[in-house]
């Protein structure tokens, strides 16, 4: 039985992953990590402090803030349980600090943890190259109201695999306004739109001179990347130590 301690415990995404995890036969949550007070909604312990919990944890599934990073990275290290990241919004030095803790632990890192989005990449992967002389990129992205983190994380991702492909020679420009925003041959336009309960939806449009070509994901419901989070805990638990991406589940 795989021993999970989830981070941000009370949050929705964290909710939607409890609820799934309940349903699986081969793992089961040992512990919450959680700032706030659960009022006993949940079915496991919670915590403030993840050194105040002193049994056993196979596996950390995030899906809490950038705030708790440091304390979750020095946790895994410590005690070397093997970690899934799923939050998004991290900054540039934040990532560099999951790649230095890799080095001591395993961590699968993913901004999303959906089978969708993952195949979407492998795509792009496969045809960046072909169209980018010829057609314009634009990635517009759709979240519900209460995401606080914009472009979201699925957005950087996306852009970042068709600009890796390209020798990263495109620049970003996150949304247009005023009188002399004509577009440059250089550029990925990244465009961020919230409201409702949208779940989740990309599109990347390239276009072309009397062409259109469009991709795109929509998630119908937050279950799906709890699925995907169980896949890479179960993944990630079996690991040496190293940086894994959902690339290593899904697309190989």
């Amino acid at each position: 039985m795989i021993k999970v301690m989830i981070y941000g415990a009370n949050g929705k995404m964290a909710q939607v992953l409890s609820r799934q995890i309940e349903l699986e036969k081969d793992m089961e949550i040992a512990v919450g990590i959680d700032r706030y007070n659960s009022d006993g909604k949940n079915k496991y312990p919670i915590y403030s402090d993840p050194y105040e919990y002193n049994g056993e944890v196979d596996v950390i599934i995030d899906f809490s803030h950038p705030s708790n990073l440091d304390q979750m990275l020095d946790f895994s290290i410590k005690r070397k349980i093997p970690l899934v990241i799923a939050t998004t919004g991290l900054s540039e030095e934040q990532l560099k600090e999951i790649e230095d803790a890799s080095k001591k632990t395993a961590i699968l890192h993913s901004s999303n943890m959906s089978l969708g989005i993952n195949i979407l990449s492998r795509v792009l992967r496969n045809i960046s190259k072909l169209l980018s002389e010829d057609f314009d990129i634009e990635i517009i992205e759709k979240h519900h109201n209460k995401k606080v983190d914009a472009p979201s994380g699925t957005a950087y991702l996306l852009a970042n695999v068709i600009n890796e492909v390209l020798d990263n020679s495109k620049e970003y420009t996150y949304g247009r306004e005023g009188k002399n925003v004509k577009r440059e041959k250089n550029e990925i336009g990244i465009h961020a739109i919230r409201g409702g309960t949208i779940a989740g939806e990309h599109t990347i449009i390239f276009a072309g001179d009397d062409e259109i070509i469009e991709l795109k994901h929509t998630a119908l419901s937050k279950s799906i990347f709890a699925l995907g989070a169980i896949k890479a805990a179960r993944f990630i638990v079996k690991s040496e130590e190293g940086l894994y991406t959902m690339d290593d589940i899904f697309c190989k």
